[in-house]
């Protein structure tokens, strides 16, 4: 896959002139990909890309909103049917109401839910909801995990700061995942401050059951979490016994490890829960749900009840959006996409890694994590983890026709696919054993890749 060098840095800067930072997510910014990647798509289909007419596969997946594939046609003649009904009425549609049935009677621990475009507002009516009902304000929230919100309470946690006042600052502390004892820790050191404990159910490690950490890797976790004790059970058993809410933040998880959500799979019922990207293949849906006590308080109907301004969005039940929730949900079934996800990402794990080993390069190159949703690390001849080996890969996949920043699955990836993967990673990883002897740098056309969270550019 050749695209032109000059023309794409034209485009870099054109757009950055009128865009801050080039996208309107960090993620797609030019500083999380090689030079060799497009700056701007043209289209998407299936589990491919479009750039003009070049073609090529996709393992970005709209970062990992997309779990069926780009441009389904059920899915996008439903948002098509809401869009001919009005698409943004005066009161409540009728798609509202059946996706909000939908979402209360699917997911066991929503009593109620709010629907809002993005999910960093749905997590930050989460934080507004725990602070309201606890009449604490501040936050724990798993150091590991990268990305809750936008909002000033999250990103006041990062290196990030500037334009965050000192005191939102201060209430947002860490834990860390798999360690009840870190988040013991915090709540004897701030007692009775702590409102809630934010942290997504997993990611790239499962939760901690007895003495078993990390990931099975298997097609399908096996593990009896449902039945026996996990570090999530614990954090639910911490935040009852101080009374702390429990939100669950599953954006990634939530209908890729269950249909029901991972809680389901991992057997617990957070206080509040938030989903978007997958939900609705693409389309922009979030939501946050949970027990009615806590979701009561955004209500209108409770005389002499002081009020909570909780989530009021013009677009935030947008019609087209809820058809294709509905639509993808109905999808999800029929087809046991999740099961199928979990099958194709057991498949190509082994697959990549099978390749790293023939070429000596397991300890430098190698795909972890649950099997609906792996991840790939790259290590310099150090063995430490590398942005520059990053670049590399990323950069020498494309050039074969594969772009992959990250692994994210859809319905539509397949033993095609998978057969594109290997032809690519071959070639890549042949690169990749020259880098380790002569340099990195020596093998990369252009800047390397950034971390999205970083104090300075």
């Amino acid at each position: 896959m050749v695209i032109s060098k000059k023309k794409n840095l034209s485009l870099i800067n054109k757009i950055e002139k009128i865009i801050p930072g080039g996208a309107h997510t960090y993620s797609r910014g030019s500083d999380q990909f090689s030079e060799n990647v497009p700056q701007i798509l043209t289209r998407g289909k299936g589990a491919y890309l479009f750039y003009k007419k070049k073609k090529f596969l996709d393992f970005g997946m709209g970062l990992r909103s997309v779990n069926i594939g780009y441009a389904e046609n059920k899915i996008n003649q439903s948002a098509i049917s809401q869009i001919n009904k009005g698409n943004n009425l005066t009161r409540p549609s009728e798609i509202e109401y059946e996706a909000a049935k939908k979402l209360v009677n699917l997911i066991d621990s929503v009593d109620m839910v709010k629907f809002t475009k993005n999910g960093s507002s749905a997590v930050t009516a989460a934080v507004k909801l725990a602070r309201a009902y606890t009449k604490k304000e501040y936050v724990l929230r798993c150091k590991q995990q990268p990305f809750f919100s936008y909002d000033d309470w999250f990103i006041g946690s990062t290196v990030i700061k500037k334009g965050i006042t000192k005191d939102t600052i201060k209430k947002t502390i860490f834990f860390d995942y798999n360690d009840i004892e870190s988040i013991k820790k915090n709540i004897s050191k701030h007692k009775n401050k702590i409102a809630c404990i934010v942290l997504e159910p997993a990611f790239t490690e499962c939760p901690r059951q007895n003495n078993q950490s990390g990931c099975c890797s298997n097609k399908k976790c096996d593990r009896a979490f449902k039945k026996k004790s996990n570090f999530l059970k614990d954090v639910g058993k911490i935040c009852k016994r101080n009374k702390i809410i429990f939100i669950l933040d599953e954006m990634i998880t939530g209908f890729r490890w269950h249909l029901k959500g991972a809680q389901f799979m991992y057997g617990i019922k957070p206080d509040l829960s938030t989903f978007g990207k997958a939900m609705a293949n693409g389309f922009s849906v979030a939501a946050v749900g949970g027990k009615k006590k806590i979701m009561n308080l955004g209500s209108i109907d409770k005389k002499n009840r002081e009020r909570l301004f909780l989530l009021s969005t013009t677009h935030g039940a947008e019609m087209s959006g809820l058809g294709a929730f509905v639509e993808t949900l109905k999808y999800l079934k029929k087809n046991d996409v999740i099961k199928k996800n979990w099958y194709f990402g057991y498949k190509l794990k082994n697959e990549m890694n099978s390749i790293s080993k023939k070429h000596g390069l397991i300890n430098y190159f190698k795909v972890l994590g649950p099997s609906c949703s792996p991840y790939y690390v790259c290590k310099n001849k150090k063995f430490e983890i590398s942005q520059e080996f990053k670049t590399l890969f990323i950069q020498e996949m494309f050039k074969h026709g594969v772009l992959i920043p990250w692994i994210s699955i859809c319905y539509k990836h397949g033993n095609k696919e998978i057969k594109i993967v290997r032809n690519a990673l071959e070639k890549t990883l042949k690169v990749y054993k020259l880098a380790l002897k002569k340099g990195a740098k020596k093998y990369i056309n252009g800047k390397i890749v950034k971390p999205v969270f970083r104090k300075f550019n």
